[in-house]
Formats: C-alpha cells, sequence, structure tokens
C-alpha cells in the first residue's frame, strides 16, 4: 500500500463487485470494508481516517452512519460522501457543503431501469395484469369481461421532473405509443424541457391534463409532501397515478383516501415513507394498485452501472479531480482548501 494511500470505506457489499475490482486495481487506494456486525467503536474509528464513504441506500444504512452532522463531526479527514444511486436523501447535503465535503450520486446510471419499471407499472395497470393474475388464483369461474383493458396509445403522460429518468420516460412514451407527453420541472426553461420531448405546463395543469402522471424527482425540502389530497383532487377520475421517485414525496394516506373515493383509477407505487414497508400497510388493500418494494432500479445492468460509476468517481475524487455528478457545486472553492490541507495537493479544478 502505497504511503500516501487514500482511504475510502464502505458497508457490507457494493451493488456489484465490479465496483471492488476497479478500486482495488489502484495502487495508492486503501479499501476498507465494515460490517455492522462489527463493534461500533471499530468503525467509527475507521470512519474518522477515511477521506471518502460510499455509502449505502437508506433502506440498508444503521445508525450511527447515515451522512448527517453527527457522523461528519466525527470524520475531520472526510472529504467526500457517494450515494449508490441518483438519490441522496441520507446525506445531510448542506451540512456537507458547510464542512466542506462533497456530495455526489449515480444520477443517470439507472435511469434506463426505472423509466422501464414505470412504464411497466402503466401498462399492469391498464391492462389489470395484477388483478386479473389475483383472480385467476382464486377461482376458475371467471368473467374476463371485468378485466377489459385501456391502451397507453396517444395517451396523455405527466412527468413531474425531468431530469435523466423523466426525459427517458417521456423519450419511452413518445415512441413506443404516440403518447403526448407534458412535464412539470421549474429549473428547466421552457425550451429545455420541449428539447427534451415534453410540453412545459405548471402542476395543476399537469394533473388536469394527464391521463398518467409519473414522478421523477429527488427528494429534497422543497418536495417533501408535494403530491397530497388538492393534486389528487385535481386528477382526472380515469387517470393513473405512478411514483417511482422517492418515498415521502407523496402523501400516502392523501392517496388512499383517493383511491377510497375514486378520484383516481389506480396507482403504482414503488416508494415508500417507511422502508421496508408493512405488509399491512393501507395501500396494500387495493385491487387498483400496484406495489413493489423499492426496486424500479434493481436491475443487473443498473447494478452493474452504478457500480462502474461509483468506482470511477471515485478515482477522479481522491485523484482531486472535480467528479461529474457533483451535487453540491458550490463546495467546491472550500472543497479545495480542504483537499489541499488533508491531501498535500491542490485540486486539478
Amino acid at each position: 500500500m502505497s504511503p500516501n494511500s487514500k482511504r475510502l470505506v464502505y458497508f457490507e457489499t457494493w451493488m456489484d463487485p465490479a465496483a471492488e475490482r476497479i478500486l482495488r486495481a489502484e495502487p495508492d487506494i486503501e479499501l476498507v470494508r465494515l460490517a455492522f456486525g462489527d463493534p461500533v467503536e471499530g468503525n467509527r474509528q475507521a470512519m474518522r481516517l477515511a477521506h471518502g464513504y460510499q455509502i449505502l441506500p437508506r433502506t440498508e444504512l444503521r445508525e450511527p452512519f447515515f451522512g448527517d452532522a453527527r457522523l461528519i463531526e466525527r470524520c475531520p479527514r472526510l472529504l467526500a460522501i457517494s450515494a449508490t444511486g441518483a438519490g441522496y436523501d441520507m446525506i445531510e447535503t448542506d451540512a456537507c457543503t458547510a464542512a466542506g465535503i462533497l456530495v455526489v450520486n449515480q444520477s443517470g446510471t439507472n435511469s434506463e431501469a426505472v423509466a422501464q419499471h414505470a412504464l411497466a407499472m402503466m401498462l399492469a395497470l391498464t391492462k389489470q395484469l395484477v388483478q386479473s393474475d389475483r383472480a385467476m388464483r382464486r377461482t376458475s369461474q371467471l368473467d374476463r369481461n371485468l378485466y377489459t383493458g385501456r391502451e397507453l396509445t396517444r395517451r396523455t403522460v405527466g412527468v413531474v421532473g425531468l431530469g435523466n429518468i423523466g426525459r427517458r420516460v417521456a423519450e419511452l412514451c413518445r415512441g413506443l405509443f404516440a403518447m403526448r407527453v407534458v412535464a412539470y420541472d421549474p429549473y428547466l426553461s421552457p425550451a429545455e424541457c420541449r428539447a427534451r420531448g415534453a410540453e412545459p405546463v405548471g402542476l395543476d395543469e399537469l394533473l388536469g391534463q394527464a391521463d398518467f402522471v409519473t414522478l421523477h424527482c429527488p427528494r429534497t425540502a422543497e418536495t417533501m409532501g408535494m403530491i397530497g389530497g388538492h393534486e389528487f383532487r385535481q386528477m382526472k377520475p380515469t387517470a393513473y397515478f405512478i411514483t417511482t421517485a422517492r418515498g415521502g414525496i407523496t402523501d400516502e394516506a392523501a392517496l388512499c383516501e383517493a383511491l377510497a373515493a375514486g378520484r383516481i383509477a389506480g396507482a403504482g407505487v414503488d416508494v415508500f415513507l417507511e422502508e421496508p414497508t408493512p405488509a399491512d400497510h393501507p395501500l396494500t388493500r387495493f385491487e387498483n394498485v400496484v406495489l413493489s418494494p423499492h426496486i424500479a432500479g434493481m436491475t443487473d445492468e443498473a447494478r452493474y452501472n452504478m457500480a462502474v460509476g461509483a468506482a470511477e468517481q471515485w478515482i477522479m475524487i481522491l485523484r482531486g479531480e472535480r467528479p461529474p455528478r457533483l451535487c453540491n457545486p458550490e463546495v467546491w472553492p472550500r472543497y479545495g482548501e480542504r483537499y489541499e490541507r488533508i491531501m498535500g495537493v491542490k485540486v486539478k479544478s
């Protein structure tokens, strides 16, 4: 191991072993695996010496190793925290920025998987695939007319959040089913929305027009509880609601109320405020709801892409290069000062 080794810690395992192969080939990176079953103080000591922390998804993470202010205070050498996928709500970004620590994610590496999952939920709901499957397991005396489906062709899909995933959803819906795409993304100009294949509209306008509303925005202080009772009342009673974004963006009680009142036709939900999600969650009571346990981004291909993307980004960070998926770019000047003080060399950009 190089005397100037850069210590990168992670808990348990990576999404794909490709990350470990890539990083262990770097002579100046010391890759340190920690385990939650080991003594907490030993893990804390390893974190105190770390330059980098590859953090697990929220559902797999344990206290006291969330990327919060308390952890940051205990890690004076920490330069960066990297999320497994696109979501980084398990990291207190403001606290990292104040401390001069980079926050990076793997945005774009699982966009194909999540976009296809959203589309699969649209198809499953409109074709009543889950309902008919359940019914066939209960009885052979079915009236198949009760399971008549609807087609996606030339319907309107409303995309909330037109980033890597939302843009791919828009592309698939237009290309496969000639769907009209409207989008709400307050961080994009109307011209940029159109360049990404969608008509820019306000949120209420989107909700009122769409046959499918699909969420693809990050969970932030701004988006927490963004979709609630008011928003569901704006939707058409024939419309479907899909979320593969993050739990907490949707008010789950309000969604249950909308379903019970027949205000919407059904829902596809992959993310929940509480994960792992209880088996008796209120949404499990509805036949016109398709549920999955936060697996939209979990394909073999996406896991590989996320792992390789993270490993390659870590190599850049530890070399002093600006990473491509920096979530708090305003930290860069402060980070540069810390990097030089800790590593003894200046950042490269």
